[in-house]
């Protein structure tokens, strides 16, 4: 498998939101996979990140996929679909065929696919129990359509390891750092890439009670998006938009 050339695309998990980096920007699950490809190689390493947060997946399976496949990527990771199941009303099924036609459509270009379903955040958050429902449907309904030849599935959503609050940020509905870490290191071993231990020591869980300032930072403006029609990720740019060489982090 030709691991040279990675492009991810995806919403606010792929884009890396809650691993926060000093400059105001964010790293996250993907930037790590391409630090890790690139720490196994014995070739030069590129990569791009088309991922924005608050995507629905039907722009990110058409217009990010798009931008994706002119990139001529060796390897791809598509993840999609955490939005939609948040909407009042959603097809669990159309979510499936959109993923699925998705996959189809990149392995047809040459590309080996990535399908990396989300981290589930439904233990902490209001109405867990009603999103977690769809999740599990999405999650068995990708399951039923593999394996698919050229594609590696990383299951996250089943990994009840990182649906624990210490990997989780301030809002609940986004992984923290070691949480994007755990993510990266679930993805190489798919990958057979070699990966450091991740630690989760350090990390101090949010308290569980929907406190009052909780409802008021995280939940409302999220809600009142929804009833405006706006997105966290309006206006906004991928934040690698192109192939670009990933530095070999130093050896130790």
């Amino acid at each position: 498998m030709n691991l040279t050339s990675y492009v991810a695309i995806g919403d606010s998990f792929t884009e890396g939101v809650g691993d926060d980096l000093p400059d105001g920007g964010v790293r996250g699950w993907a930037d790590l996979v391409a630090l890790g490809l690139a720490a196994a190689s014995t070739e030069p390493v590129t990569y791009a990140n088309l991922a924005i947060r608050g995507r629905l997946l039907a722009p990110i399976v058409s217009g990010q996929l798009t931008a994706a496949l002119a990139l001529t990527p060796a390897l791809m990771s598509i993840n999609g679909g955490g939005n939609d199941i948040l909407r009042p009303r959603v097809s669990i099924t159309a979510i499936a065929n959109q993923l699925e036609a998705a996959v189809d459509r990149a392995v047809a270009s040459g590309v080996h696919v990535i399908l990396v379903s989300g981290a589930d955040p439904t233990r902490h958050i209001p109405l867990g129990s009603f999103v977690r429902a769809r999740g599990d449907q999405l999650a068995a309904s990708v399951r039923d359509r593999l394996p698919k030849e050229h594609v590696t599935f990383v299951d996250n959503w089943a990994d009840t390891e990182l649906g624990q609050l210490p990997y989780w940020s301030r809002d609940k509905l986004h992984l923290n750092p070691v949480g994007h870490a755990r993510v990266a290191g679930n993805v190489l071993a798919a990958l057979g890439v070699p990966i450091a231990d991740v630690s989760r020591s350090g990390i101090q869980a949010e308290a569980h009670e929907r406190t009052a300032a909780y409802w008021r930072r995280y939940v409302l403006p999220w809600i009142g998006r929804r009833l405006t029609g706006r997105s966290s990720g309006d206006n906004r740019e991928p934040k690698i938009a192109t192939l670009q060489p990933v530095k070999r982090p130093p050896l130790h």
